[in-house]
């Protein structure tokens, strides 16, 4: 026990490093799926311009998604509308966009 008591100090350091690591892991992840989001929204909005998508294909994409890749969550037609809309309402805002999608 007394060699632990000894060594608390750097242990704490060491968890330290851990801990920041880990903080900014979680945040290069959020980075990544915030890009994914942006990415998805602006290929759907650019579909429903220009190809006349709608809320059905898009129910079928979510549907062809859970059935092809069914690991992957967060992707009901309603997360998908709401990613367009994301990419819609920054677009055009050429100091906001790159900041939003750095949001943690």
């Amino acid at each position: 026990m007394a060699d632990i008591i000894q060594y608390n100090n750097d242990f704490e350091n060491i968890i330290a490093f851990i801990e920041h690591s880990k903080a900014r892991a979680i945040k290069a992840v959020n980075a990544e799926m915030i890009e994914m989001y942006w990415q998805i929204g602006k290929y759907i909005s650019e579909k429903a311009a220009n190809n006349g998508w709608g809320k059905s294909v898009v129910q079928d994409f979510s549907n062809f998604l859970k059935q092809t890749y069914p690991s992957a969550s967060g992707f009901s037609s309603q997360n998908i509308w709401r990613m367009k809309q994301f990419y819609e309402t920054y677009k055009d805002n050429e100091k906001l966009s790159p900041l939003v999608r750095e949001i943690t």
